[in-house]
């Protein structure tokens, strides 16, 4: 089922799960993300290969960039949700952006995309990712150095 109502609750704890994993990336707060995300997660991204596993995702991921980027927000207004019938999973897609530095320290735009599945057992729970996939958009440049 699509679901266009983005003011529906459902559409609306989902835009806050963004909002949320978005303040954890700004600050780098590596330990409350994880807090969103099943042990189990199973992603791939620009700077990983499939890996399973919420350690491996921090420790390949999350660690190789988000110290090295600035200005990170999920622009929530592109979100497009997915939910099975019983609304208790959902597949999102929505568009991100960043700024990244090249070896100078030299700023860049950094804009990407996601896709996020998340799961929840029931509707008094919250919503963990057990999928994630971010990646830059093409001729984007896939290193980014941070602030020199």
């Amino acid at each position: 089922m699509y679901e266009f109502d983005k003011n529906n609750q459902d559409h609306v704890s989902i835009k806050s799960w963004f909002k949320e994993w978005e303040s954890f990336v700004i600050n780098k707060n590596f330990d409350s993300a994880r807090k969103l995300f099943d042990k189990d997660v199973v992603s791939f991204g620009t700077w990983m290969d499939v890996v399973q596993g919420l350690n491996n995702l921090e420790k390949k991921q999350w660690k190789s960039i988000w110290p090295n980027i600035s200005n990170f927000c999920f622009l929530t207004d592109t979100l497009f949700i997915q939910f099975s019938p019983d609304k208790l999973l959902a597949n999102c897609v929505l568009i991100w952006d960043s700024i990244g530095y090249n070896p100078d320290g030299v700023k860049f735009k950094r804009p990407g995309r996601a896709t996020v599945t998340l799961q929840r057992t029931s509707f008094k729970k919250s919503w963990k990712a057990i999928h994630t996939h971010l990646s830059l958009n093409r001729t984007v440049p896939q290193k980014t150095y941070g602030v020199k």
